[in-house]
C-alpha cells in the first residue's frame, strides 16, 4: 500500500514511522513543508525537534516541495494523510480536492471562526472546500511518542465511506497499533476536539492539588459535556463511550505528555496563558478551540459549565480559584447526562 503523510510534526512522523516499520506491506512517504526540515530528517534519520532519539526506518521516504509539484506522485498513492494542525486543514484540503485516493486527517479541534460563521469541525471544512473527496478522520487516545516507540495503542478510523475506513485500517493496523472502524464521523471529531478543552480544566485541578476525587468528577462531568454537544450535532451517544470519547478524554486529562493538561498545570502555578503556551513549543488545540466549542454549545442551547469556566480562565476574566468556586457553587442537579 502506498501511503503519503502530509506533515512532519510529531503525530505525522509517528504514524509514518509506524506504517513504514512493515516495509513488506507499505511504501510510506513523509512530506515536510519546510525544505530545511526535510533535509535534516533525511540526513540524521530522526525528527530531532518532535521525536528526539527515535530513529526513522530506512524505507521511509522524505520529501518536500509544493503540493502542485508533487501532484503526479500524490495521484499514485492509495491513502493521503493530512497531519497538519487544525488551522492548516482547509488549505490542505483545497490542494487535495481533485485526488481520487482517500484523504484522511489527524487533527483534533474546531477551525477558528471565519467571517460570521462559527468554527467548523474537520468534516464540515471538507464539506465546504472539497465535498467530492472520499474522506475521513483517524483519532483516538494516542501520544505520538508512544506510537513512535511501538507501545500498544488503539485508534478509531471514522468515515462515511467503507473503503476509506478499510484503507485506514489496512494502513495502520499492526501488532502494536489496533485500529477500529466507525461510521460516526461527527462523534469521533467532537470527542477529539472537546476533550482538549476539558484537559485544561483537569490540569488546573491537578495543579491546584484539589485531589483525585475532584479529578474524577471533572473527567466524568466533562464526558457529559462532550456527549451533550455531540448529540446536539447529530452524533451517536454511544460513540462517546469509545476510544475517541472516554478513551481520549482520560488520556489527555491525566497523561503527563498531554499539552493541554500542561497548560492547565501552568495556569494553576500562576503563569499567564502566553507563558504557558510559549513553554510548550507545540500547539495546544484546546487553547485555540475553547471559544468555538462554547459558541457552538450556546447556539444549540447545550449546557457546558466546565467549558465556560475554561474560556473565562483563558480570557483572563477569572482566576483559577474562582473557576473552582463557580463549579462547586452550581445548583444541585440530576446525575443522568442531559442529552
Amino acid at each position: 500500500m502506498k501511503i503519503f503523510v502530509l506533515g512532519a510534526g510529531a503525530w505525522g512522523t509517528a504514524l509514518a514511522l509506524s506504517a513504514a516499520s512493515v516495509p513488506e506491506r507499505h511504501s510510506v512517504t513523509l512530506w515536510a513543508r519546510d525544505s530545511a526540515q526535510a533535509a535534516e530528517l533525511q540526513y540524521v534519520r530522526c525528527n530531532s525537534r518532535y521525536l528526539p532519539g527515535i530513529a526513522l526506518p530506512a524505507g521511509l521516504q522524505i520529501v518536500s516541495g509544493s503540493l502542485l509539484s508533487l501532484a503526479a506522485q500524490l495521484a499514485q498513492q492509495d491513502l493521503l494523510v493530512v497531519a497538519s494542525p487544525m488551522a492548516g486543514l482547509r488549505e490542505m484540503l483545497v490542494q487535495l480536492r481533485g485526488m481520487q485516493a482517500p484523504v484522511v486527517w489527524l487533527c483534533k479541534g474546531f477551525e477558528a471562526e471565519r467571517d460570521d460563521n462559527f468554527g467548523l469541525l474537520g468534516h464540515e471544512v471538507q464539506a465546504q472546500v472539497a465535498p467530492a473527496l472520499q474522506a475521513g478522520v483517524l483519532s483516538g487516545p494516542s501520544f505520538a511518542q508512544e506510537v513512535a516507540l511501538g507501545k500498544p495503542t488503539a485508534l478509531v478510523a471514522a468515515s462515511a465511506f467503507a473503503n476509506v475506513r478499510e484503507a485506514m485500517v489496512e494502513a495502520f493496523h499492526s501488532s502494536s497499533l489496533r485500529v477500529y472502524a466507525n461510521d460516526d464521523v461527527v462523534g469521533v471529531e467532537v470527542g477529539g476536539a472537546v476533550k482538549n478543552v476539558l484537559a485544561i480544566a483537569t490540569g488546573l485541578c491537578d495543579g491546584l492539588q484539589l485531589g483525585l476525587n475532584a479529578r474524577a468528577a471533572l473527567i466524568t462531568r466533562g464526558l457529559t459535556e462532550i456527549t451533550r454537544l455531540g448529540v446536539a450535532l447529530d452524533a451517536k451517544a454511544e460513540t462517546f463511550m469509545g476510544l475517541s470519547g472516554l478513551g481520549d478524554l482520560v488520556l489527555t486529562a491525566t497523561g503527563d505528555l498531554s499539552r493541554n493538561r500542561r497548560v492547565g498545570l501552568a495556569l494553576a502555578q500562576g503563569k499567564t496563558l502566553h507563558q504557558a503556551v510559549a513553554e510548550l513549543g507545540h500547539v495546544a488545540e484546546g487553547v485555540y478551540c475553547a471559544q468555538t466549542v462554547l459558541q457552538r454549545s450556546r447556539s444549540l442551547d447545550v449546557d457546558m459549565p466546565i467549558t465556560e469556566c475554561v474560556v473565562d480562565l483563558l480570557d483572563g476574566r477569572i482566576q483559577p480559584a474562582q473557576a473552582v468556586a463557580r463549579l462547586m457553587g452550581r445548583d444541585p442537579g440530576t446525575e443522568v447526562p442531559r442529552t
